[in-house]
């Protein structure tokens, strides 16, 4: 084989670029809220330019990803995520979906009024990203499949959906007089999910490809840790990424809201007459 034929047939790896470094201000912020968080998930997006390149360079095998779809619940105007409330069910294929609340951002060391401490089963974790970091409470109930289906087509009102602890949760934080049943369903978004240990890093990542109607996809690569690692397991992922022509510095796309602002502007209403 010549040199001319590697260079066809061996995909080409852009050069990776830095993220960007935290102020002092900002960095202080972090080590504050490690100290009462539970876990931390370092996410990274990959603009779509590069994901074929990025599943390549990191041995990613398609075939190996599990389906699932995503629907979030919020008024058109978008009043729980101007409140940072977020309001999900998750099917997943052949497996119990579940059931989502959550807030953000949160101080751990002062819940606001009404929502459930950690030792309440309320899950506190930091979500790092480069150049930017949120901290998340989150409580999280495992549902069968055929109660979440029902929801989604109206049969079932949405408060049904989720748990007594969940529902007073959502009450304590979200505007006066939007109940849960007030909501519209935005989306589902088909997703397709896939763990893996890639032999030079030796650590768990995952990968979301999440597909949107217009054809849209955001690639994000993610790895969980407990917060006494979170500093090692950056600088460690950091460098495996980097190594593997991963650009840490293009612009970061967030699911949830490309979510939000795709399905907003094309609401259905909720079913009317739904029985209670």
């Amino acid at each position: 084989m010549t040199e001319t034929d590697q260079a066809v047939r061996t995909p080409r790896v852009p050069a990776a670029r830095a993220a960007p470094a935290l102020s002092a201000a900002r960095l202080a912020e972090l080590l504050q809220l490690l100290k009462g968080a539970q876990s931390v998930e370092l996410k990274l997006s990959v603009p779509d330019a590069g994901l074929r390149s990025a599943a390549v360079s990191l041995g990613m095998d398609p075939l190996d990803a599990e389906l699932r779809q995503v629907c979030f619940f919020d008024t058109p105007d978008l009043d729980l995520n101007r409140r940072g409330l977020v309001v999900r069910a998750r099917r997943v294929q052949r497996k119990p979906g579940d059931a989502v609340v959550k807030l953000r951002p949160v101080d751990p060391a002062a819940l606001p009024a009404g929502v459930p401490s950690p030792a309440e089963g309320l899950g506190i974790e930091v979500d790092a990203m480069p150049g930017g970091f949120v901290c998340s409470g989150t409580l999280k109930a495992k549902v069968e499949d055929p109660r979440i289906r029902a929801t989604w087509s109206g049969d079932r009102p949405l408060r049904k959906l989720f748990t007594k602890q969940q529902r007073a949760f959502y009450s304590a934080v979200a505007p006066d007089g939007l109940t849960m049943d007030d909501l519209s369903p935005l989306g589902p978004v088909n997703v397709l999910k896939l763990k893996f240990v890639p032999v030079d890093l030796g650590r768990r990542m995952v990968a979301e490809l999440w597909l949107y109607p217009d054809g849209s996809r955001i690639l994000e690569l993610s790895t969980k840790c407990l917060p006494p690692e979170a500093f090692d397991v950056a600088a460690e992922t950091r460098s495996y990424l980097m190594s593997h022509g991963i650009d840490l510095a293009g612009q970061q796309q967030t699911k949830t809201k490309a979510a939000l602002n795709y399905f907003a502007k094309r609401v259905v209403p909720r079913s009317e007459g739904v029985e209670s």
